[in-house]
């Protein structure tokens, strides 16, 4: 993502304008590696996000609220200890890199007047933040303890002198000349290609720096293009910036691609949302970003066991399935059997085969049998007939067990569908919650003193006819909403033998309309959400039966009709969310 040292520029400009002069008046920590400032200016709250992910670290102001744990980190304490009711006097970006410095003047128990800074680290996985003091320079607390065996430049804890990051060798883009470019080009032997803006100066990104090259090839031959003419686009492109800047989201078939300040030629392709500020682009741009994918890490475990147990199920499948074809030979034993019986007396001690008629066949061919010289006619025949009888039960036994093997492996991946579904903790919570009812997962003995979990509701929407419309988001769920709330006369969805969500519609008359509402909304909560012209179960509640001993989610049912649909999420459907 290009959240480059110009980016940044551009959002430390804007943030002036919002957060200098505010006063601290909140300060939460809602995930381990994310702080949120609550600001207070001109009687308006202001919440500033700051977020050391290795993955999505930034700052920006956000609207979002996240919930905050039962008890506040050491980092948090210490915070709330220092910063709250300070005044945030500036914020800087140091050499145009992606390190920002809030400047925070505090006062102590004693009524004494501290200056703090506040340095965010925006540098992927070595992302920190550091409360630092002004007077001495020694860190307060930071987000992440770094120490020496970890990084031997510079060590990051409480109580020792802060160290900025090394300087980079590049040049700053807002402080150069042509005799510092020039001579930059000329020690390090760089090439004309599209990266050469990211190989000189600092806080251009691979992205930024295609763009330019895209458009100055556009107006020169590579042949043509000299050090002079790159300095003088390039110190043209920086006199230009703030004139130029458009704050752009690309998309391509509806997924965020590509973010930043300005027009970039490169991605003319895809479809570009325009936003106001840089704040509001951050949010927008992170807020799903970043949330699927601490969901997916507070949900690794679950899938990791998931996928362990769909992996033992398709393999005792393919064991089952060799079975069942061994068990197809049971009729030879038993038609070699019977020729014995009738021609037992034609069997002489000691013979290893006997050649006989097969009148089971229409064509009466000769058939030989094996025989064990060392067993009687009459064991012999037993013999057969034993292995006939094993195949025969064996091949009944793996039947049921292919069938209840198909069930479990059609309930891991609804399971599975449920928790890539998941928006929030607390449903990945009522996931483990099933998986522990279903003895997946062992239960653990509960603290007396935790508070108990919320538990997830299901999804409700509203159809453009007006109707409500359910849809579970886990197995239990479903079970609660097929089998409990709705009435005998209501309507049940479900994709045709795709994993997926029960939905329900809360009406006996429905319209077409809220009919193909409801059909997209099942294939779009389902294993199906990515294909097109799903097939949708759809009967009477009254229909569904859920068999004895089944898993939590499993009906079954007859009298339905299928519908063939595209998986449509809510906000493409232009229905309401309740």
């Amino acid at each position: 993502m290009a959240l480059d040292g110009i980016y940044l520029y551009s959002l430390v400009e804007d943030l002036k304008k919002s957060i200098i002069n505010s006063k601290i008046d909140k300060i939460n920590q809602p995930e381990k590696d994310e702080i949120i400032l609550t600001l207070r200016k001109d009687r308006q709250n202001i919440r500033l996000l700051i977020s050391s992910s290795p993955k999505y670290p930034r700052i920006h102001i956000t609207e979002e609220s996240k919930p905050n744990p039962l008890q506040a980190p050491m980092f948090t304490m210490v915070l709330r200890k220092y910063l709250i009711g300070g005044k945030i006097l500036g914020i800087e970006q140091i050499d145009c890199d992606r390190l920002i410095k809030i400047c925070i003047e505090s006062s102590d128990e004693l009524g004494f007047n501290s200056i703090y800074y506040l340095i965010v680290e925006i540098m992927g996985r070595h992302s920190n933040i550091s409360l630092v003091r002004e007077r001495d320079n020694k860190i307060m607390e930071c987000i992440k303890h770094v120490g020496s065996d970890i990084n031997s430049f510079r060590t990051l804890y409480p109580g020792v002198t802060y160290n900025y990051p090394p300087v980079s060798p590049k040049l700053n883009p807002f402080k150069f000349q042509l005799k510092d470019f020039t001579e930059f080009i000329s020690n390090n032997n760089l090439e004309l290609n599209n990266l050469i803006f990211n190989k000189i100066f600092t806080g251009v990104s691979n992205t930024l720096s295609k763009n330019l090259y895209k458009d100055l090839i556009s107006t020169y031959s590579e042949d043509e293009i000299t050090t002079t003419i790159l300095y003088n686009y390039f110190i043209k492109f920086i006199h230009q910036l703030n004139s130029n800047l458009q704050y752009n989201i690309y998309t391509k078939n509806g997924d965020f691609v590509e973010f930043y300040c300005m027009k970039l030629n490169s991605f003319a392709e895809c479809v570009t949302l325009n936003f106001p500020n840089p704040n509001v682009l951050l949010d927008k741009f992170y807020k799903e970003k970043d949330k699927q994918e601490r969901l997916k890490n507070r949900s690794i475990n679950l899938q990791r066991l998931l996928h362990t147990n769909i992996d033992r199920c398709l393999k005792k499948a393919e064991k089952l399935d060799a079975m069942l074809a061994k068990c197809k030979t049971k009729e030879d034993y038993k038609i070699k059997g019977d020729l014995l019986t009738s021609f037992i007396y034609s069997i002489n001690p000691n013979d290893s085969e006997i050649t006989l008629h097969n009148f089971y066949s229409e064509d009466y061919e000769d058939i030989t049998i094996n025989l064990d010289p060392n067993k009687s006619p009459a064991e012999n025949v037993q013999s057969y007939y034993k292995k006939y009888n094993k195949l025969k039960k064996s091949e009944e036994a793996a039947k049921e067990q292919l069938e209840k093997n198909s069930e479990e492996l059609l309930y891991l991946n609804s399971v599975l569908i449920n928790i890539q579904n998941a928006d929030n903790y607390e449903e990945i919570e009522d996931i483990k919650n099933e998986l522990i009812t279903t003895e997946y997962i062992r239960k653990r003995k509960q603290n007396k003193n935790s508070k108990k979990s919320k538990t997830s509701k299901p999804l409700h929407f509203i159809s453009s006819d007006g109707i409500d419309i359910y849809v579970g988001k886990n197995n239990i769920q479903n079970d609660y909403l097929s089998l409990k709330l709705a009435s005998k006369n209501h309507l049940w969805l479900h994709t045709k033998n795709i994993p997926g969500s029960h939905v329900i519609i809360c009406a006996t008359d429905i319209p077409d309309s809220t009919l193909e509402e409801a059909a997209s909304l099942a294939a779009y909560y389902s294993k199906a959400q990515n294909s097109t012209k799903v097939p949708v179960d759809y009967t009477l509640v009254k229909n569904l039966k859920k068999p004895s001993g089944a898993k939590p989610g499993m009906v079954i049912y007859h009298t339905n009709y299928t519908l063939y649909t595209d998986p449509k999420n809510y906000t493409d459907l232009n229905i309401r969310k309740e």
